[in-house]
């Protein structure tokens, strides 16, 4: 029989070695984690230009046909960027700004509790001779968190094909977001209209054929998934607007 003060001495020093061992197994883990980490971002980005690759190829392909990283500032100006393997302007990587911690210092900023301003960064793809511009997205949509990529043809307007995904939308309803069907509605429409005023895309429940929205500009929702839909067109609203004055000021003024 065991007295009380053995046990209590054993689970202790047990809680302590499984604890060490635990977290030296993070920190060995962490690298490898962050790779994964970096490499489905690679091919999120990929993805939305039609560029599907294995997360092993991921850092090379993503090499090949980005050759450009930006980041931008609310006023449009670029105040940093990334290319052909390194920093040419500022001091952060684009690649490496959290979409999700600069739209709360967006709204933050509204809210007049920082004087930071958030940057946004964007990625340009080469691809068949083709410019395109692509931007992250991040929003909420039933359950939690969803997110993806926009690609645009050279026009900076003509969406050329999406990626999203999502934390915990419903199976069979609002996580259709992530499928190849409904991603492939975006493809050809546009996010300006034809008096060049941004007017983003909309998801719109009931079928675009049965609304005042132009087919341009909208989508038909995801059956049975109309907080996901709606979630989906707030968060492209909410990403693109950031992107206007960069899009005016470089793109529609060399047209």
């Amino acid at each position: 029989m065991f007295s009380n003060r053995y046990i209590f001495t054993y689970a202790s020093v047990m809680v302590i070695v499984v604890a060490a061992v635990l977290s030296m197994a993070s920190q060995l883990l962490k690298p490898y984690q962050e790779m994964n980490v970096k490499k489905e971002k690679f091919q999120g980005i990929l993805s939305a230009a039609e560029v599907k690759v294995s997360r092993a190829d991921a850092s090379d392909t993503y090499s090949q046909f980005i050759v450009e990283e930006l980041a931008i500032d609310s006023e449009g100006n670029i105040v940093s960027r990334y290319a052909k393997g390194k920093q040419e302007l500022g001091d952060i990587r684009p690649f490496d700004i959290v979409l999700r911690d600069e739209l709360r210092v967006k709204q933050d900023a509204k809210n007049g509790k920082t004087s930071r301003s958030p940057l946004w960064p964007l990625y340009i793809m080469e691809k068949d001779g083709q410019r395109q511009y692509i931007i992250p997205l991040h929003g909420v949509g039933l359950w939690g968190p969803i997110w993806g990529n926009i690609a645009f043809k050279s026009d900076f307007n003509t969406v050329s094909g999406t990626s999203f995904d999502h934390k915990s939308e419903t199976p069979g309803l609002g996580a259709e977001i992530n499928t190849v069907l409904f991603q492939d509605e975006f493809k050809d429409r546009q996010i300006f209209d034809q008096n060049g005023q941004f007017v983003s895309i909309k998801v719109v429940k009931g079928g675009v054929a049965n609304s005042s929205v132009p087919p341009m500009h909208g989508v038909d929702a995801i059956s049975g998934g109309t907080i996901t839909s709606n979630g989906v067109s707030e968060m492209l609203v909410n990403c693109l607007e950031n992107y206007v004055p960069y899009i005016t000021k470089n793109i529609k003024s060399h047209e």
